[in-house]
């Protein structure tokens, strides 16, 4: 049953796309709840006029949200993803009634993947569509231009996957992330799981070395600069903007020693010599594995090549993998892999949409109900990102975007944005202020949260070591 629910997810989500995407990138898709129809760019004029009506008022004209994401290309399943959690959280605000008496529009456009695309989409949002509403893309790669060309126009870019901390370091004030952290610190997560589980007797002896070996991509090079050091560098200028230690450069940090044996990066463009890759780390003699994968394709890719060559390292930490295609796709080699995540069905935030009470078991059961399958990490943090910035229409009454900032910015532990993902407040650069991510382990084709332990119910202990691939 499980898999038969995760193919029909899959086949949902595929189909909510299918009109957005084709050979032409300018191609858009226009949803509106009360039209239940889907229209390509020509139609959007049509779409946009619609008004909602309610009992004794005049017609309001819908609040446009926005959004260019990768639903073709290296990124086209988290992409996707990403497409149906704004989908589905515009769909659940129009139930419960729009926005300030506003039913809520979301125009979506395909990047394919390519930084350029996505600076001239989100463009084309702003002054072609007139947006009031952007809502981010996915990666570090497309976030990087989106949000200056956002910036530019003085509209609000919330991000729901971009973690470099480059991004981050350049002082813009119209970006928010929403998630727990940026790339640089995640490898902290990895370690402090090996040092718990030591500590418990789980993990005896402790693995002393590593591979550690990521894409050639933004977000998955910050996090190995975090793991060993390193400069943020501009991308642009070339200017260093801030400097990293390395956790595996602390004894704070690394307290057993842990040494990378073996780092190397491979290109995101056109890589296919994986199983060279997984060769060259089997020889290293690295007992465990860190991989810094961009995607989830990459991802499969080098658990399939490590099974080709034999390689069964102790312990895998990948930093994506989360989503059930990966579970899908590999069939029994996901066993035992670690992934840290920013989501957990198990975590039952409570929080609001439409200004009215949402819990993580509504967005679960909602989704669950409207697509035939459950929601992953993919879908959940992009319906915080949509859930975030209804928050903030309604919290300054429109549609301003230095007033939306504004308020986003005065957001304080003690009166957060609370979304499905927790709650959020950030500070100046716009990073969370007091959250750390989680990790999960697929056990016998589910994904269990395994650290930190204490935090949510239903925590399981990490299976160590791995089941060897096959």
């Amino acid at each position: 049953m499980k898999r038969l629910s995760s193919l029909l997810i899959l086949m949902a989500v595929l189909a909510l796309v299918a009109a957005a995407c084709s050979s032409d990138s300018d191609d858009e898709t226009t949803t509106t709840a009360a039209a239940e129809t889907t229209t390509t760019a020509a139609a959007t004029e049509t779409t946009a006029a619609e008004t909602t009506t309610t009992a004794g008022a005049e017609p309001m004209e819908p609040y446009i949200f926005a959004a260019s994401l990768p639903l073709t290309g290296n990124f086209a399943v988290p992409g996707q993803l990403h497409n149906a959690g704004y989908q589905f959280c515009v769909d659940e605000i129009n139930r419960l009634g729009g926005l300030n008496g506003h039913m809520v529009e979301l125009i979506v456009s395909d990047d394919q993947s390519d930084p350029e695309q996505a600076v001239t989409q989100v463009q084309r949002h702003i002054d072609v569509d007139n947006a009031d509403v952007l809502l981010g893309t996915f990666s570090s790669l497309l976030t990087t231009p989106a949000s200056t060309v956002a910036r530019d126009a003085g509209m609000v870019y919330p991000v729901p996957s971009g973690g470099a901390l480059r991004i981050w370091s350049r002082g813009y004030e119209n970006i928010f992330y929403f998630q727990q952290n940026v790339a640089e610190l995640i490898g902290f997560s990895p370690l402090s799981m090996i040092d718990y589980y030591a500590e418990q007797g789980i993990i005896d002896p402790v693995p002393t070395t590593v591979a550690i070996v990521a894409a050639d991509d933004p977000f998955a090079g910050a996090i190995v600069t975090g793991l060993t050091g390193g400069d943020v560098v501009d991308p642009g200028s070339g200017e260093v903007l801030t400097e990293v230690e390395g956790f595996l450069n602390n004894p704070a940090t690394n307290p057993h020693g842990i040494e990378a044996v073996y780092v190397e990066k491979w290109p995101e463009e056109g890589f296919s010599d994986w199983n060279t890759l997984a060769q060259s780390m089997k020889d290293s003699g690295a007992e465990m594995v860190f991989a810094g994968t961009a995607s989830p394709d990459d991802a499969v890719a080098l658990v399939n090549a490590m099974a080709t060559v034999d390689y069964q390292p102790k312990l895998v930490y990948m930093s994506q993998g989360a989503q059930i295609q990966f579970e899908e796709t590999l069939g029994g080699n996901e066993q035992h892999i670690t992934v840290h995540a920013s989501w957990h069905p198990l975590a039952n935030f409570e929080s609001t949409l439409a200004g009215q009470p949402y819990t993580n078991q509504d967005f679960i059961d909602g989704f669950t109900a409207s697509t035939g399958g459950p929601p992953d990490e993919d879908v959940a943090i992009p319906f915080a990102v949509c859930q975030g910035m209804a928050q903030a229409v309604l919290g300054t009454g429109g549609v301003d975007n230095a007033a939306m900032q504004t308020w986003l910015h005065d957001r304080t532990e003690a009166d957060p944005v609370t979304t499905v993902l927790g709650p959020f407040y950030w500070d100046e650069r716009g990073l969370p202020i007091d959250r750390s991510h989680i990790m999960v382990q697929w056990q016998d084709s589910e994904l269990f949260f395994v650290y930190p332990v204490g935090l949510f119910p239903g925590t399981v202990d990490l299976v160590f070591e791995k089941d060897p691939f096959e």
